[in-house]
């Protein structure tokens, strides 16, 4: 009896936002910010995302509702931005060694960026397991609050924004990967359903 009591009072206190979805120690993951992840700023309440679309180079739509369910690194990215080239062989590294641990790397170019072009600086780039994604009129980076480039957004399981960096960073370096497996090794409000 008191361990239902104590499983509905965490799930209403879920569902009302007065437990933070995704139960990370800040403090702890802040502490592994080092180098160029020290600009990676993590939010003291998470914070809603854009429900716009933004679409593969066929043109089918997706949201980030999509990807609900694992955490997102969501770049801001264009062809025409050289911090933003620089990066991605290490996002694409990134997500080469956690896609399988419940971390999607999802860039998408916004504003114009030629398709061509898209496709031959990947080639170019040795990309391999990134998709192109594409918000060919900036209305969804406009709608995040997007002001320059790259930006790069840390997303819950749960849809929401819980970190953000303005600039370009190191995404495969040793504190890169150590943040990225404390995030993915954090219980969020899935597996803490699940557990009950």
């Amino acid at each position: 009896m008191l361990k239902k009591l104590i499983v509905a009072t965490l799930y209403t206190a879920l569902s009302l936002g007065a437990i933070p979805a995704t139960a990370l120690d800040l403090d702890a993951v802040m502490a592994l910010r080092e180098g160029s992840m020290q600009k990676l700023g993590f939010h003291s309440e998470p914070k809603e995302v854009s429900a716009l679309p933004f679409a593969d180079l066929d043109g089918n739509e997706e949201t980030l509702a999509d990807y609900q369910g694992q955490y997102v690194l969501l770049n801001f990215w264009a062809t025409w931005c050289a911090p933003c080239r620089k990066e991605m062989p290490a996002l694409d590294a990134l997500s080469a060694e956690f896609g399988d641990r419940g971390l999607t790397v999802l860039p998408i170019a916004t504003g114009h960026n030629p398709v061509p072009a898209l496709k031959s600086f990947f080639e170019k780039a040795e990309i391999k397991t990134l998709p192109l994604r594409v918000d060919a009129k900036g209305a969804m980076a406009r709608e995040m609050g997007v002001l320059g480039l790259p930006v790069s957004i840390l997303i819950s399981p749960e849809g929401q924004e819980i970190a953000r960096m303005t600039g370009d960073a190191e995404w495969f370096s040793p504190s890169a990967q150590a943040i990225m497996s404390y995030v993915t090794d954090a219980p969020s409000s899935h597996d803490i359903e699940e557990s009950h």
